[in-house]
């Protein structure tokens, strides 16, 4: 897909979601967000890992409480990406608080709800509420792909890393998967535990064995 088609298709998607918000279009926002997206240091933080998590997402809106304060926090929640920050979360967040202040949006307690959303992706706390488990299930669905996908994304993983000595990349991706396979469940959500744990826990195997 080329990418005027790309800016056409998730534009109309966007504009819907402005919509339930009543907020105004935002083309600007809207542009800035693929823009950063498709910055050449990224190659998993791209605009497919944003489109396959509204994939997910649309298959398990049932299951939302605020199912539109998930899309939007899931297109915020790697908008800012720098693979050597420890704010890249936070950084997102505040660009997503910081587009409801543009726009005058006086509530509240959805601002609030779309930065927690965005804030659980650091994956270092116990989600507590159905919408934020909902969240990190769908982040983390690459975990359960196929064998092969899987195997593409620590690919782009480590490209995101490559300037990282590759003893040191191997120790520290190994914890990282580690405790991923812990996790026990590692999906909150039934759909996902039913859908991609077993895959999830096989490629994480997999995955650990390969950086041993």
């Amino acid at each position: 897909m080329r990418h005027d088609e790309i800016m056409t298709d998730t534009f109309a998607r966007w504009k819907m979601l402005m919509n339930v918000f009543s907020l105004c279009e935002n083309q600007k926002t809207h542009d800035a967000l693929i823009k950063a997206y498709r910055e050449k240091h990224r190659a998993y933080h791209t605009w497919d890992h944003i489109a396959a998590c509204l994939v997910h997402l649309d298959a398990v809106r049932d299951h939302a409480d605020h199912p539109h304060e998930i899309e939007l926090a899931l297109w915020f929640h790697d908008a800012i990406y720098k693979p050597f920050s420890s704010t890249n979360e936070k950084d997102s967040a505040i660009w997503a608080q910081e587009f409801f202040e543009l726009n005058d949006f006086e509530d509240d307690d959805v601002v609030a709800r779309v930065f927690d959303l965005i804030m659980v992706t650091e994956h270092t706390v116990e989600a507590v509420t159905r919408d934020a488990k909902l969240m990190i299930d769908i982040d983390l669905s690459i975990l359960g792909a196929p064998a092969n996908v899987y195997d593409q994304f620590e690919k782009n993983v480590r490209f995101e890393y490559k300037r990282v000595p590759t003893f040191i990349f191997k120790k520290k991706r190994r914890d990282i998967l580690s405790e991923f396979l812990e996790r026990d469940p590692l999906y909150k959500n039934e759909y996902f535990q039913k859908k991609l744990e077993k895959q999830a826990k096989e490629n994480l195997e997999t995955a650990i064995n390969a950086l041993s």
